[in-house]
This record gives C-alpha cells, sequence and structure tokens, in this order.
C-alpha cells in the first residue's frame, strides 16, 4: 500500500505546485525598486508553517523510502527540488526550507538502521500527513 499513498502524494505535490503562485503577491504589480523589502525584512507566505512542515516530511520519506527499499531513488528529494524550485524564496527562506528537510531526513537517520514495522508505519503516516498539507494548501492558496 506505501506505493498507493506515494503516488497519491507526488500527484498532490505536483498539484499543489501548480495551483499556488510562487508568493501571495505575485498577481499584483511589482513595487518600485526603491520600495521594495530587503530580503530579511520580506513576509512569509501565510502557509509558511505548513510548507516546512512538508518539508520535514519529505525528508522523513526520503531516509524511510530509501530504507525500506522502495527503489525511488532520489524521488522525494527531487520532489522537494521541485517544491522549492516553484516557490523561488529568498536566500533565507530557502535555507531554512532546506534545514527543514535535513532534519526530517537526519530524525530517523539517527534512530533506524534497518526497515522494521516502525519504520514502515511511520512511512504510511507521513505520506497521509504529507497529502492533507499538500491538499490544503493547494485548496486555500490556489490560485
Amino acid at each position: 500500500m506505501p506505493g498507493t499513498h506515494a503516488n497519491f502524494l507526488i500527484a498532490a505535490l505536483l498539484a499543489s505546485a501548480l495551483a499556488f503562485p510562487a508568493s501571495p503577491g505575485m498577481a499584483q504589480e511589482e513595487p518600485e525598486p526603491q520600495t521594495r523589502e530587503p530580503f530579511s525584512e520580506q513576509r512569509e507566505p501565510p502557509y509558511e508553517s505548513q510548507f516546512l512542515r512538508l518539508s520535514e516530511i519529505l525528508g522523513a520519506v526520503h531516509y524511510l523510502r530509501q530504507l525500506c527499499d522502495s527503489d525511488e531513488g532520489n524521488l522525494w528529494r527531487d520532489q522537494m527540488q521541485g517544491l522549492i524550485d516553484s516557490e523561488t524564496p529568498n536566500p533565507i527562506r530557502r535555507a531554512r526550507i532546506i534545514d527543514r528537510f535535513n532534519r526530517g531526513y537526519e530524525s530517523f537517520r539517527s534512530v533506524y538502521r534497518t526497515c522494521t514495522p516502525a519504520a514502515s508505519l511511520a512511512i504510511d503516516r507521513y505520506m497521509d500527513e504529507g497529502v492533507k498539507i499538500a491538499r490544503d494548501i493547494a485548496a486555500r492558496y490556489g490560485k
């Protein structure tokens, strides 16, 4: 059944990447250069906490699916990269997103060395949570 969850999560991630703009104000005119906020002062999108959680989930799933011989290679890392590319975050936000992905990966790498029933259960739970987050972001903030 994890394969079904994986396919559904990938579809949800792709849909969310295509459904919401790279930034909340993307449809608005760009402000004049002198009024543009510096990177450190730019506002985060309203879905930032969900996006960071999704990043962490993708990191965990990336590690766990490889551990459990999913034969998916870098699929989950590539999905994360696709979401980063669609967001085009400033350097500070990009580092925060990558940090959360790495935190999800490392949190399981430090505990699991082999695929166990608990690891398989974690995969299923993270897949479910990831699908819900991706759906919510697309539904609430999509075009």
